[in-house]
C-alpha cells in the first residue's frame, strides 16, 4: 500500500512564500476582441491562435515563479548551512519540498528528491532520527511508484543520488534509535546505489552530499552494532584507507576512525593492536590541536584506558603518564570542575585501587592544589582509594 502523503507545515507570515501564491489577475477582454470572436474570418482565427499561444506562455510564466523561488531556496539552504545556521536551513528544506510539490506534483521524483534531503537535513542538522526516517520513507515510496522512464543520463545520476542520500539517511536514522539490522539492510543499499553510481560514471565520483566514505563508516558502525566484528573491522580498515588516500595520513578525520577502530579491537581481545590505534589517534591530536586541548586530552585518556584494559604489568607507567597527561590539558582548558576533569580524575583513583597502589596524594596534588576541593564525590573516592 502507499504511504499517505506527509504534511509539511510552511511558515506562518512568510511574505516570500504568500508571493509564490500572488498571481496577476486576468485581463478584461476589449470589444474588439469579442468582435471577432463572433465574426469567423480569417483574421479572427488567426488571433484564437495568437490568444491560445499567449495563455500558454502565461502558464509558464506562473510556474517561473516557482521555479525560481525553488532555486533561491536551494542556494539559501547552502549558505545556511555553511554558516551553521541549522534550525533555518532545515526550513529552506521545508520550503523546497513545497515548492517542488507545486512544480512537479507528489508522485515526480524530483518531489522525492527533496524529501530525501529533508530527511537528511532532519538527521544531520537537526540531530532528529525519527523525523529523518519519516521523510526518507515517503521519499523511497516516491521512487518506487515512478512510472515514468528517464532516458537522460543526468537524470539518472540524480535519481542514484537520492537514493544514496535517502538510504543512507534511514540506515543511520535506524541506527540511532538501536536498530542494528535494519540499519545494515537500508546501509547496504546505500552502497550498492554508491556502486551503480561509479559504473554510470565509469570512475570515481566527487562532490556527493553522502560521500563513499561516510557510507563505510556508517556500514562499520551498524556491523559493530549487530556484533559482526570482523565486518565492523573491514569497513573501517577500507574507511581509514579512502581517508588516507584523500587527504594524508596527519589528517584530523582519521582521530575518530582510529578510536572506533581501537574499540573494535579491544572487543576482539587484540589489546596491543587497540593500543596501537589509539597512539596514532593521540599523535594527530598533539600535531594537530597541540598538547593542551580537550581533542588531546580525551585521546590520552582513551589510551590510558587502553594500556590499564591489557591488564600487562609493564604498560602501568603508560597508564599513569597518560592519565595524568589527560587530568592536565582537561584542568588547563576545561577547568577543574568540568564534568571530564572529574569523571578522568576518578577513572586514575579506579585503576589506583584496582592494581592496590596507594599513590593518593599525587591525585590529592592534582585535585586540591587544583582548587578542585569543592567535588564531593572525588573527596569521598579519595578517601576510599586511602583506606585501600
Amino acid at each position: 500500500m502507499r504511504a499517505s502523503p506527509i504534511r509539511i507545515p510552511t511558515v506562518s507570515n512568510d511574505s516570500d512564500w504568500d508571493s509564490c501564491f500572488h498571481l496577476s489577475q486576468p485581463t478584461k477582454i476589449p470589444a474588439h476582441e469579442e468582435i471577432n470572436d463572433l465574426c469567423p474570418t480569417g483574421e479572427s482565427r488567426k488571433s484564437e491562435e495568437d490568444t491560445t499561444a499567449k495563455e500558454e506562455e502565461k502558464v509558464i510564466d506562473c510556474m517561473s515563479l516557482p521555479k525560481d523561488k525553488l532555486a533561491q531556496c536551494q542556494k539559501k539552504t547552502a549558505v545556511l548551512i555553511k554558516k551553521k545556521m541549522n534550525t533555518r536551513a532545515n526550513q529552506e528544506l521545508i520550503r523546497c519540498v513545497i515548492l517542488s510539490r507545486i512544480i512537479f506534483g507528489e508522485e515526480h521524483w524530483k518531489c522525492a528528491q527533496a524529501l530525501a534531503n529533508l530527511a537528511y537535513g532532519y538527521l544531520t542538522l537537526r540531530g532528529l532520527p525519527a523525523q529523518a526516517k519519516k521523510h526518507a520513507e515517503s521519499a523511497r515510496t516516491t521512487l518506487l511508484t515512478w512510472k515514468v522512464k528517464t532516458t537522460s543520463n543526468k537524470e539518472k545520476k540524480e535519481i542514484m543520488e537520492t537514493l544514496i542520500i535517502l538510504y543512507y539517511t534511514l540506515g543511520v536514522a535506524w541506527l540511532l534509535q538501536n536498530h542494528g539490522r535494519e540499519a545494515y539492510f537500508n546501509l547496504q543499499k546505500a552502497e550498492r546505489s554508491m556502486k551503480e553510481l561509479k559504473e554510470l560514471h565509469t570512475g570515481s565520483i566527487c562532490g556527493l552530499q553522502v560521500s563513499e566514505k561516510d557510507v563505510t563508516i556508517a556500514l562499520g558502525r551498524a556491523s559493530l552494532a549487530i556484533h559482526r566484528l570482523n565486518l565492523a573491522l573491514t569497513y573501517f580498515e577500507r574507511a581509514i584507507g579512502n581517508v588516507i588516500a584523500a587527504k594524508g595520513e596527519k589528517t584530523s578525520d582519521l582521530i575518530s576512525l582510529y578510536e572506533e577502530i581501537a574499540q573494535i579491537e579491544q572487543l576482539r581481545k587484540n589489546h596491543r593492536q587497540a593500543i596501537q590505534y589509539l597512539e596514532q589517534a593521540y599523535t594527530i591530536c598533539v600535531s594537530v590541536f597541540t598538547e593542551v586541548s580537550p581533542k588531546t586530552a580525551e585521546a590520552s585518556a582513551l589510551l590510558a584506558k587502553a594500556y590499564a584494559t591489557s591488564g600487562e604489568v609493564q604498560h602501568r607507567d603508560a597508564v599513569e603518564l597518560y592519565f595524568i597527561k589527560s587530568i592536565t590539558a582537561y584542568q588547563a582548558t576545561l577547568g577543574s570542575e568540568d564534568c571530564e576533569t572529574v569523571t578522568t580524575i576518578e577513572e586514575f583513583c579506579k585503576w589506583l585501587v584496582q592494581i592496590g597502589e596507594k599513590q593518593c596524594m599525587m591525585i590529592q596534588a592534582l585535585v586540591y592544589g587544583s582548587e578542585h576541593s569543592k567535588s564531593r564525590e572525588t573527596k569521598q573516592f579519595l578517601t576510599l582509594v586511602q583506606r585501600g
